[in-house]
């Protein structure tokens, strides 16, 4: 493969760099990392590329927005390697993360609308349950939010050893005080739960909301969201089109 090299018209590093904002030394990084095809060297011992090599450079720096640096500088070092099976392979794993990275957000999507109170079964547990604050108070105890989400205090408990809870201590009775944040993380993570997802991949999801300052601001972060996976979906396929190019003028 591109063993036609010799033929081709010759051009110099800051060929390859104009047009694209790049160094000269960015286009000798990115021939040693293999991105590149290596390149000639005249009897001086410079270097000297070829229109291949341009293709290639555009085939990388296309791909680079949908997979990443990392991935696009495997793909394209798998295709100089005449290893196109890897490169398929590589390709595949990046859609198959933004398949999840959608099945992720629609998750997230069908808890936040799912935030409703319930009436739910009423479930034993091992800590004391002291009575529920009143209607409308902000804070409640573990045993009354056990009860609404439908699941064992001692679940609420571990919820909190993983930092997807954070209540503080009634100062009198020693007993754990749920904020109306800590209800919203609770009811969060028990749609999460329910979706199949572990508390790994809950607790990111809960830090987001955090930092959003609830639910409400949290509609624009999802909105983002949203257009930012539909931007790597437009790159990857700018990128497979770029990267087809190349391994056709490659032979």
């Amino acid at each position: 493969m591109g063993g036609n090299l010799q033929s081709r018209e010759r051009l110099r590093p800051v060929d390859l760099a104009r047009g694209h904002g790049l160094s000269t030394q960015a286009i000798r990084n990115y021939e040693e990392a293999g991105i590149l095809p290596v390149a000639e060297r005249t009897p001086h011992g410079y270097r000297t590329y070829t229109p291949l090599h341009a293709t290639a450079l555009r085939a990388f720096l296309a791909l680079v927005p949908g997979h990443g640096h990392q991935a696009a500088t495997s793909i394209m070092r798998a295709v100089n390697q005449d290893a196109t099976g890897e490169a398929f392979r590589l390709i595949d794993e990046s859609h198959a993360q933004l398949l999840d990275d959608r099945r992720t957000l629609q998750a997230v999507e069908r808890a936040l609308r799912a935030l409703e109170p319930t009436s739910t079964r009423s479930e034993p547990g091992a800590e004391p349950t002291a009575p529920s604050p009143l209607s409308g108070a902000a804070d409640t105890f573990i045993g009354p939010l056990a009860d609404r989400l439908g699941i064992r205090p001692a679940t609420l408990r571990k919820w909190e050893r993983a930092g997807l809870v954070r209540p503080r201590r009634d100062p009198g009775t020693g007993y754990r005080l749920y904020d109306e944040a800590d209800v919203r993380d609770a009811q969060l993570t028990h749609q999460l739960r329910r979706g199949g997802y572990l508390l790994e991949q809950i607790a990111p999801l809960i830090a987001q909301v955090r930092a959003a300052g609830g639910l409400e601001p949290l509609e624009a972060a999802l909105h983002d969201w949203h257009g930012r996976l539909s931007a790597r979906g437009r790159a990857m396929l700018t990128g497979a089109a770029a990267l087809a190019a190349y391994l056709r003028e490659r032979g």
